[in-house]
């Protein structure tokens, strides 16, 4: 068997009860499909690592972001501080920060327990998202004892990374150092996971719900970790008797221990966009995906589902076919997210735009200017300027480009915001007065596109930026532009460009958008009304129906199909 720097084995997927054509039909519909943008995947059977591939730029030396994948990281943390005695399942939570509970404290927050957070039954009656949270720059641990409990705990299942955040401050606490160091040389170092980030909130705590990037490697690390009862190389590393519990549902729901479940007895550690570790302990066998999929991962999950397990066969059912494997490897080869670069012939305008300072009038992401500085026949340099402060990325114009960026992206990017992230980019030019840049974060899930259409002898301009995935809507409110010659231009509302068309959707537009326009509220109240009425809505103005419907009772696939056929007649 053969063995790659990751430390894991390489074997033939027929050898090991894989046929190579039932993998290729895997891959053959996740990129046929519409829904579904598969960046890698790694299949792992019977002591080896049986088919694996990326999709360009992903690439397996890369990290990629788990988001709420996180949260099976940090079960096994908890596995590991409960056995080393650092606190109980049965501890109250509230005993660990006994100056930071609120006087007024309920008794059912005073009766939750490690447990309960654990198996998310905190009795909390709305759940937390991380998307939310990341804007919070005070206590995190103040923000959890704020919200109201207002089921008794281990009675009510709400999925929150709220309590994966104090899971993480509770190890913490205990430990005195944060989870990501805790795990160091008691899970990372001994599977040999180096690469691993993992974003810090306030007070130094990991937030325990998401904020891991890893090579798919690693991530798959965790899956097969699990598959084998907590051992590694001989070693026990986590609890037996851990992993069965983390990986069994709990109290009566489909969710263990920061794992879900399923009724055909696998677990899944799971990520909104399709971050996915699929453990199938009577298979033998664990799927691991990173993916940019809407609707919470639903179309991928679907997917692996009509052919996961069922390929997992035994080794005399699958026959040798040279053929089948030949064309695996071919696919495998040709996977990419983005396409071939189409170079186009440069606008009549290129030169009147080149290095001018388009202002723009006051917008809701505060950005201040643009510029299109085309450097070469090669290379153009997109200067936006905003309330963080002035950003770049370099842009190919005959092929795609390699670089970093800082361009403001948390109202696209599920509330993350970085300093500087790699990117793939490239720009053409679409019309003679269009010109669109593509920009691939390379370690993320996200994709987005900046469509800039020049009016009035390219004096004016209109900026609009979208992104592939998202859980806050996947479009921003067009950004309107001029350059200064007189001084008094942007007096005008007149740019010359006809505004775009709105559209409205439940998977593109926030919850808040459809509840403040008059027309689509009245959509809604037809279909929904009870989801309208509720004082709670507003929790989730920020996020898109198609994110949260799995929480709102009644609110299924046809309701939300019929929503959006009444949307789209607006």
């Amino acid at each position: 068997m053969a063995s790659t720097i990751d430390g894991l084995p390489r074997v033939r997927p027929e050898d090991v009860g894989c046929d190579p054509k039932d993998i290729q039909a895997f891959l053959d519909e996740a990129t046929a499909a519409s829904d579904v943008e598969l960046h890698g995947f790694m299949l792992y059977r019977s002591g080896g690592v049986a088919a694996e591939g990326w999709a360009w730029p992903y690439q397996p030396d890369l990290p990629h972001m788990l988001h709420s994948a996180t949260k099976s990281f940090t079960s096994v943390a908890v596995g590991l501080a409960v056995q080393e005695g650092f606190f109980k399942l049965d501890d109250l939570v509230v005993s660990f920060f006994p100056d930071r509970v609120p006087k007024d404290a309920s008794e059912n927050l005073k009766r939750m327990t490690v447990e309960d957070v654990l198996t998310q039954t905190s009795g909390h009656g709305h759940g937390e998202s991380g998307g939310e949270w990341r804007s919070i720059e005070t206590s995190w641990i103040d923000k959890f004892f704020s919200v109201p409990v207002d089921f008794e705990p281990g009675t009510k299942f709400t999925y929150s990374s709220a309590t994966s955040f104090m899971l993480s401050a509770i190890v913490s606490k205990t430990t005195g150092q944060p989870v990501r160091d805790f795990l160091e040389p008691r899970f990372f170092r001994p599977l040999g996971i180096k690469l691993l980030t993992w974003d810090i909130g306030p007070e130094g705590i990991n937030p325990g719900g998401n904020g891991i990037s890893c090579l798919t490697s690693d991530f798959l690390k965790l899956g097969v970790l699990h598959l084998q009862k907590g051992e590694w190389n001989g070693k026990q590393i986590l609890p037996k008797e851990w992993v069965e519990a983390a990986n069994k549902s709990q109290r009566g729901n489909l969710y263990g221990y920061h794992w879900w479940t399923d009724s055909e007895g696998s677990a899944w550690a799971s990520g909104m966009f399709g971050q996915f570790a699929v453990v199938y302990p009577e298979h033998d066998a664990v799927l691991v995906t990173n993916a940019a999929v809407p609707s919470g991962a639903r179309p991928l999950q679907a997917l692996i589902h009509r052919h996961f397990p069922r390929i997992l066969k035994d080794k005399a059912a699958v026959q040798q076919s040279p053929e089948a494997t030949q064309q695996l490897a071919k696919t495998i080869s040709e996977l990419r997210v983005l396409p071939v670069f189409q170079k186009t012939p440069p606008s009549p305008g290129q030169q009147t735009v080149n290095r001018e300072r388009f202002v723009a009038k006051d917008n809701e992401d505060g950005v201040v200017s643009f510029a299109l500085d085309f450097k070469s026949d090669s290379l153009l340099v997109f200067n936006l300027q905003d309330a963080r402060g002035s950003h770049r990325v370099q842009v190919g114009l005959d092929d795609w480009l390699w670089g970093t960026t800082s361009i403001s992206g948390a109202k696209l990017h599920h509330g993350y915001e970085s300093t500087t992230v790699p990117v793939v980019a490239g720009g053409v030019w679409t019309a003679e007065n269009t010109f669109e840049i593509t920009m691939q974060y390379s370690e993320m899930a996200f994709c987005d596109k900046v469509l800039i259409t020049f009016a009035k002898n390219y004096t004016t301009a209109k900026l609009e930026r979208s992104v592939n995935v998202n859980s806050f809507g996947t479009k921003r409110p067009a950004v309107w532009a001029s350059v200064l010659v007189k001084g008094d231009e942007l007096q005008s509302n007149d740019f010359g460009i006809e505004d775009s068309k709105a559209t409205f959707s439940t998977g593109e537009s926030t919850i808040g958008v459809l509840l403040d326009n008059p027309a689509t509220r009245t959509i809604l109240l037809e279909e929904v009304p009870d989801v309208v009425n509720n004082p709670r809505i507003d929790k989730g103005r920020l996020y898109t129906f198609d994110i949260i419907a799995h929480h709102i009772p009644g609110l299924d696939h046809e309701t939300l199909a019929r929503i959006n056929k009444k949307l789209a007649q607006l």
